[in-house]
């Protein structure tokens, strides 16, 4: 099974948004099925076969995510994170700041979708591959 210090590894490598797809193969092929990154901190909990799971620990200091959603800003936040314009801890505040509480990536559908504080979705994205 893969470990946190494999994971971080392969995050080591990632400077923006635009290297997502790169890291998503890369704990992928590690064996990593899904994971869930709670804004509040960045801690993540990694889901692999057979019911397997790990977490990192928290990131920063918690952070304070608005209770109400503002899916068109994060829309416009996340379209300049994937273009390699804001790093991962602006793209975390910027999450923050507009609601999101929470990602979910699902490796096996090539899925990230984003929630709220309520646990609505508030965007499903494809990852490019």
């Amino acid at each position: 099974m893969f470990t946190i210090t494999q994971i971080k590894e392969a995050h080591n490598k990632v400077k923006s948004g635009a290297d997502f797809p790169k890291y998503i193969q890369e704990i992928k092929a590690l064996g990593v099925t899904a994971f869930e990154t709670w804004v509040i901190d960045s801690h993540t909990v990694y889901f692999g076969v057979n019911n397997f799971q790990t977490a990192s620990a928290p990131m920063y200091e918690a952070l304070e995510i608005a209770t109400s959603s503002n899916k068109e800003q994060f829309k416009n936040y996340l379209k300049i994170h994937q273009q390699g314009q804001t790093d991962y801890q602006t793209f975390c505040n910027h999450c923050a700041e507009t609601g999101i509480e929470k990602w979910y990536v699902n490796l096996n559908e090539m899925k990230c979708i984003y929630y709220d504080k309520a646990g609505n979705s508030i965007l499903v994205e494809n990852i490019p591959q």
